[in-house]
């Protein structure tokens, strides 16, 4: 399965799912000016990985500021992991971003998949 990786930019936020070495990091900044065609690739993807998924999927937000635009669709992704069998989300947050902490237990209250929390 292709590795989809995309680099990180002021407005877009890094992008790496890699099946074979087992990363699934998304993680930066998201406000990109068309959310649903930006993030698109990334439900496209997962969509393949469904089919064929390892048996642990330790997926990570580490997302320094998101758009409401975003957050729609993060929430689309988290939906689409909810059917893939041992998924755990790793939500990562600067230890003094309170905003960014209570936006991961508000998306771990609306999907059926553990989530972690990480400070760093």
């Amino acid at each position: 399965m292709r590795v989809l990786n995309l680099a990180g930019t002021e407005d877009t936020p890094k992008i790496v799912l890699d099946k074979d070495n087992g990363v699934f990091e998304i993680s930066g900044r998201s406000l990109p000016e068309d959310s649903a065609e930006f993030f698109q690739p990334v439900l496209d993807w997962i969509d393949e990985y469904r089919q064929t998924s390892n048996t642990e999927t330790r997926f990570m937000f580490k997302l320094e500021y998101f758009n409401t635009a975003s957050s729609k669709l993060i929430l689309d992704i988290l939906s689409k992991l909810e059917d893939i069998d041992g998924t755990t989300i790793v939500w990562h947050f600067h230890e003094d971003d309170e905003d960014m902490e209570e936006a991961g237990e508000e998306f771990s209250d609306l999907v059926d998949v553990p989530f972690e929390f990480e400070t760093y």
